[in-house]
């Protein structure tokens, strides 16, 4: 007799031997119990779950001889039949195969007649979905009401192409992927029934490149007992499948964590070299660090990630070290990197350059904890200004912003560029002259400064310090940098920049930025209070002015053409100019503000 391959051999005989789906085998079984059988089934799932092995054990549970039953007997001559495929009442086809409208119609006309041997005439479609429009209009009115001795049984991996009018005449059953534990307790029987000695961790590699089918899996384990014979080591499946071994994947890991870059670029040539596949091993290592993050988020990790318990202890040790947003950070490059990997036409380049990213991004600390650390400072005297921390409103903002960070609310995007200073050699020996004079003087008038009361000298550094807090950052001049505004409306929205151009004449009169149309049509558009915004936070953001815009049409007696009340960003640039955080940060940097912008390009 010729060799039977695994997927055939341990094919399910009966409902009880089905691998998963036990949804699925139950409703059936009750179904048949109760004489409740419907007529036309799709049985929908990826590959290797059951599709076809149900739609069989059905068609034996209907013909048995001792049926319909939910245990067919396979002793008698319907259920030998259909365990050899010889029966001469089920119908199998192809849909693939057998899709045009011309084979539907003699399969119609073959249903009319009788069974010859069974009790019912059997049709099973695989692969349903492939048939034609054409057929599947042709076999609407049969499924809607077929004869009493046929049913129809239909198995497709892609259910959304399938026409509606078909769905709703039949009943659907969706298969699911069978889970690891019972893959892997399904191939530990079979390794024991064919005598094979396999340990557990290759058990578990052949599981996971199973992917939840069965069939894919038995295939997998067939060319395993065909290379090793009866005695399987770790080594054997790694080589057969052309895995990465774990060693080199947490090694790999552990270069990336501690920013060994050239360990890293060599493990990676070394792997190479063997010939292994690059895309593989780029999951494996995205696999590893997103095992990494569930260890470390987690209060039941092991209930998420399926592995060797030598593994799943060392991973734990490795994810202890290290903070949940520093492993969701390599996770998303790695995951980034690999979808490059898929489209670049050099992927060991694109693997380098991911690794490289990787390595050099380094620890990520949460922002609330970088809050902290700069009140510590404040706290210690290392910034030695008392402004910030004296203030109520800047303690109380400084609060809310830390317990914003802790919860996860993120503010409001906004951009406030700090410019470090920086003097020369020569001005800061400028400076330190004048420190030195401001000392003596200071050491002279000691005597008197005594005798000042300590509510005035306190209420004259309150006055100092709120005086100093309001940010003014540098302006610009309307006239001299006009065209250059244009520029920068035309990166923003290009019709206002157009409409810009078309102003006979633009002055600042205090707070307004006057513009004047010849033609009332060319400023018909910047009329609207939603364009008016717009155009009030480009001035604001470019001139760094707190512009009021008026509008003046050459004979016309209005000046102000909208009514511009709430549509003005300026509290708001007030509130970011003095926000305690800015402030803080420019103390910290030694620097100071140069642009608050509030318009649609900083968000």
């Amino acid at each position: 007799m010729s060799y039977l391959v695994l997927a055939r051999k341990w094919r399910p005989q009966t409902f009880e031997e089905v691998v998963g789906q036990h949804a699925v085998v139950r409703t059936l079984q009750n179904a048949i119990d109760r004489k409740r059988i419907p007529h036309a089934i799709i049985f929908s799932g990826v590959r290797g779950v059951g599709k076809t092995t149900l739609a069989r054990l059905v068609a034996k549970a209907l013909n048995c001889q001792d049926g319909p039953t939910r245990i067919p007997c396979n002793r008698c001559e319907h259920c030998v039949e259909i365990t050899n495929g010889n029966a001469i009442d089920i119908h199998e086809i192809d849909g693939a195969s057998n899709r045009g409208i011309q084979e539907i119609r003699e399969l119609k006309e073959n249903i009319r007649f009788f069974p010859n041997k069974s009790r019912y005439k059997i049709i099973i479609i695989d692969e349903v979905h492939m048939l034609t429009t054409e057929a599947f209009n042709a076999l609407l009115k049969t499924l809607e009401e077929p004869p009493e001795h046929v049913f129809f049984m239909f198995a497709t991996t892609e259910l959304h192409k399938i026409p509606i009018t078909i769905l709703s005449r039949c009943q659907r059953y969706e298969l699911q992927k069978v889970s690891s534990r019972e893959l892997f307790a399904f191939f530990s029987k079979i390794a024991r029934e064919e005598k094979v000695k396999i340990s557990d961790w290759a058990l578990n590699i052949i599981v996971r490149e199973a992917g939840g089918s069965v069939r894919d899996g038995l295939s997998l384990l067939d060319q395993i007992f065909s290379f090793s014979g009866d005695k399987i080591t770790d080594e054997d499946v790694i080589q057969v499948l052309g895995l990465v071994d774990s060693q080199v994947v947490s090694s790999l890991a552990a270069a990336v964590l501690n920013g060994d870059l050239a360990s890293g670029l060599k493990m990676l040539d070394e792997v190479t070299a063997y010939g292994i596949d690059l895309k593989r091993l780029v999951n494996d290592l995205l696999y590893y660090f997103r095992g990494l993050l569930v260890c470390r988020i987690s209060a039941n990790p092991e209930r998420l990630l399926e592995m060797p318990d030598q593994e799943f202890e060392e991973m734990r040790q490795v994810a202890a070290q290290h903070t949940a947003e520093t492993l969701q950070l390599y996770f998303n490059l790695l995951l980034k990197g690999a979808e490059e990997m898929q489209y670049s036409s050099h992927p060991r380049l694109s693997l380098e350059l991911t690794l490289i990213r990787a390595s050099e991004a380094g620890n990520v600390v949460p922002v609330s904890q970088l809050l902290e650390r700069l009140e510590n400072i404040h706290g210690n005297g290392i910034v030695t200004s008392e402004k910030y921390r004296a203030t109520p409103q800047a303690s109380a903002a400084k609060t809310a912003v830390r317990e914003k960070a802790k919860k996860g609310v993120a503010p409001k995007p906004v951009r406030v560029e700090i410019q470090k200073e920086s003097a020369s050699q020569g001005s800061k020996e400028a400076e330190k002259e004048e420190l030195d004079e401001e000392t003596k003087k200071q050491e002279i008038a000691a005597p008197a400064v005594s005798e000042v009361a300590p509510e005035a000298v306190n209420q004259k550094e309150d006055e100092e310090a709120s005086a100093e807090s309001i940010v003014q950052p540098p302006a610009k001049e309307v006239r001299k940098n006009w065209d250059e505004f244009i520029d920068y409306v035309m990166d923003r929205k290009k019709w206002m920049a157009h409409t810009l151009r078309l102003c006979s004449g633009v002055r600042e009169e205090g707070s307004d930025l006057i513009l004047k149309f010849d033609d009332p049509s060319d400023c018909k558009m910047l009329q609207t209070k939603e364009n008016i915004k717009f155009l009030t936070e480009f001035s604001q953001d470019f001139f760094q002015k707190e512009f009021k815009i008026v509008i003046r049409i050459r004979g016309g007696d209005s000046q102000g053409m909208i009514n511009q009340e709430g549509i003005g960003p300026q509290e708001e640039r007030r509130a970011l100019a003095n926000d305690p955080l800015v402030q803080m940060a420019t103390e910290v940097l030694g620097g100071r503000v140069v642009n608050i912008r509030t318009g649609p390009r900083s968000r």
